[in-house]
């Protein structure tokens, strides 16, 4: 029933994640009330994400120049480094300003049962970079999951015997959440990982 075009724009939006056919609908009716200039823009802005974004020689992160604004930052910690599955973490970190050291991204984690081995996701890349640039610690900053957890074991144990403190970001129970809810593997780290109460 919509023109090509409109039809074309729909099936595009529907390709982002988390985008149904109502919503997708509703954008592109949205980008017919942009004036020619916006319009313009936002076709300009997807075309140069697509043609200049890509991954920062040193880290992995996402960049627009050989390196990403933190490998370039001479004013963050060199002694720490944190491992992340993808750029949307080192964003996340960066937004709240909590972390300044450095960072590693991988393409992924290990999934056996999905067929992602170690030498899927980069580790050969993180580990010569450990080797060269001597950090005291390295930590791990994956999802607490069955792969988060195989691929912080695996990186775990490489890196034994290279002298670095090698941590994990804390996991447990959120605040508020009532414990029968709480899903064994979470329950399970949270016992783990308890603290003295002060």
């Amino acid at each position: 029933m919509y023109p090509d075009s409109i039809k074309n724009l729909i099936e595009s939006f529907k390709l982002l994640p988390g985008i149904g056919s109502k919503t997708a609908e509703r954008l592109a009716f949205s980008v017919l009330d942009l004036d020619d200039e916006q319009a313009e823009f936002f076709s300009n802005s997807i075309n140069d994400v697509k043609s200049t974004i890509h991954k920062c020689s040193v880290c992995n992160n996402l960049t627009d120049n050989d390196l990403c604004y933190i490998c370039m930052n001479h004013d963050r910690d060199e002694h720490m480094l944190c491992v992340v599955e993808d750029s949307k973490s080192v964003f996340l970190f960066e937004k709240l300003g909590i972390f300044r050291g450095k960072y590693h991204v991988l393409d992924g984690l290990i999934s056996p049962l999905e067929g992602i081995n170690p030498e899927d996701i980069g580790i050969d890349k993180l580990l010569s970079r450990i080797e060269k640039e001597h950090f005291d610690e390295v930590i791990f900053a994956f999802k607490p999951s069955i792969e988060g957890e195989t691929t912080s074991l695996y990186i775990k144990r490489v890196l034994d015997g290279l002298n670095i403190k090698v941590s994990r970001l804390a996991s447990g129970i959120p605040i508020g959440a009532d414990i029968e809810f709480i899903d064994s593997l979470t329950l399970e780290r949270a016992l783990n990982d308890r603290k003295s109460v002060e």
